[in-house]
């Protein structure tokens, strides 16, 4: 259980054991099999906290609650967030030992008139390296319409080529999105959209060495995963439909390289039969085999 009223009081009365506890937390290398299972909370850094139409999110006690019984599952690998909930996460040593990505950008609110303009608001690279986290995501929306798109594009590349020069992990997620009206971005899901985004993302930077790609699992996988070499994370999205029918199409593209695991946030974290744990070992046994 984790003790909200003593993390509160710790950020008041010692606001340094943050960066204290990031300097002597255990690492972790990569799993040997090369596969990584990444639960994802960075959603509510950009005011999205609903799930199946509910505002789920927005208990950030609860939230937490459920990522600690997540990071707890054999076969998870870390985690992906922003500084406050990685904090949070930190205190109470639920990083030491796993994988841990800094969500970058969150500047493009959900709803908002300027939900496009995807600014660097969370972390950036030199916190990553100093924090020694394990590398930075960054999504990356491409809008044909907007010229704002130009400058998501230029700051997905300097912080590509920077997280390189650093040894560290760049976790891009490309969309090619449509404004629909003045409150509603949608990304397009079909299956040429999401191979021409690929296109785009795997080459920005100096480099791609140290880029994966974070892809929605859409139809015609195969032909989708066909347009990359780069090693990619299917993301879960806001769960819709039957739980074994999600499972499912992560394992059939799972099984199609250069699928290389799974980061899944609120498809995990609030399962419709609200048993995370349950929901967590189907994940890590798709991405892992058995536990």
């Amino acid at each position: 259980m984790i003790d909200i009223a003593d993390l509160t009081r710790r950020r008041i009365i010692d606001p340094e054991c943050i960066p204290n506890a990031w300097r002597t937390r255990q690492r972790a290398p990569r799993p040997s099999d090369g596969r990584l299972l990444l639960i994802a909370a960075d959603h509510p850094a950009r005011g999205a906290l609903t799930v199946r139409g509910e505002p789920r999110m927005a208990d950030r006690r609860d939230l937490l609650r459920r990522l600690a019984i997540a990071l707890a599952r054999p076969g998870v690998d870390g985690v992906l967030a922003t500084p406050d909930i990685l904090e949070d996460l930190l205190l109470v040593g639920l990083l030491d030992g796993k994988q841990v990505i800094g969500s970058m950008n969150r500047g493009g609110l959900q709803g908002s008139s300027f939900e496009l303009d995807d600014r660097f608001t969370a972390y950036d690279v030199t916190t990553i390296v100093t924090h020694n986290l394990d590398g930075g995501k960054m999504l990356t929306r491409v809008a044909l319409d907007d010229p704002g798109s130009a400058a998501t594009l230029e700051a997905s590349g300097a912080a590509v080529t920077a997280l390189a020069a650093a040894g560290k992990l760049a976790l891009v997620e490309p969309f090619l999105s449509e404004r629909r009206d003045r409150h509603r971005v949608e990304n397009l899901l079909d299956p040429d959209s999401v191979i021409r985004s690929i296109a785009i993302a795997a080459a920005l930077g100096a480099t791609s060495a140290y880029t994966w790609l974070k892809l929605p699992v859409v139809g015609e996988m195969e032909r989708v995963l066909a347009a990359t070499t780069l090693p990619t994370l299917l993301l879960g999205g806001d769960p819709a439909g039957h739980a074994d029918t999600t499972y499912a199409s992560w394992a059939a593209a799972l099984a199609i390289p250069p699928a290389a695991g799974l980061v899944v946030g609120r498809a995990l974290l609030y399962p419709p039969d609200d048993d995370v744990a349950a929901a967590v070992d189907i994940a890590a046994d798709l991405v892992h085999g058995a536990i």
